[in-house]
């Protein structure tokens, strides 16, 4: 006996992906409108910092965390697939990785005289 789903259910199924969508981009929205108030008002009571980025510690930690996945994916790719196109999977951020150890390494061989940031 075929089972056949009511156009009405069909609907609904179709209607939940897209009220996620605009839900999370409204909640997007209102993260970002209410943090630029939240700054102007800071700026104007003249209690605003600058928030400090430390490219050297993401760079380690960005590199260190894709290096991880890239070997994982590339080592298990490998294993299931062979040399295939599919290997790109894993070796993708594994260079993305080395890449930013490399930058890490560089950049801390640089300014080794300096303050060491």
């Amino acid at each position: 006996m075929p089972q056949t789903t009511s156009s009405a259910a069909q609907v609904l199924i179709a209607i939940i992906p897209i009220v996620g969508i605009v839900m999370g981009c409204a909640v997007v929205f209102f993260y970002f409108l209410w943090n630029h108030k939240r700054r102007v008002l800071l700026i104007k009571a003249g209690q605003y910092q600058k928030p400090s980025f430390n490219v050297m510690v993401f760079a380690l930690l960005a590199g260190l965390l894709l290096s991880s996945v890239g070997v994982t994916l590339t080592v298990f790719l490998a294993i299931c697939l062979g040399a295939s196109f599919g290997l790109l999977g894993g070796l993708i951020p594994l260079a993305m990785g080395v890449g930013l150890l490399g930058f890490y390494l560089l950049r801390r061989g640089c300014i080794k005289g300096s303050d060491g940031r």
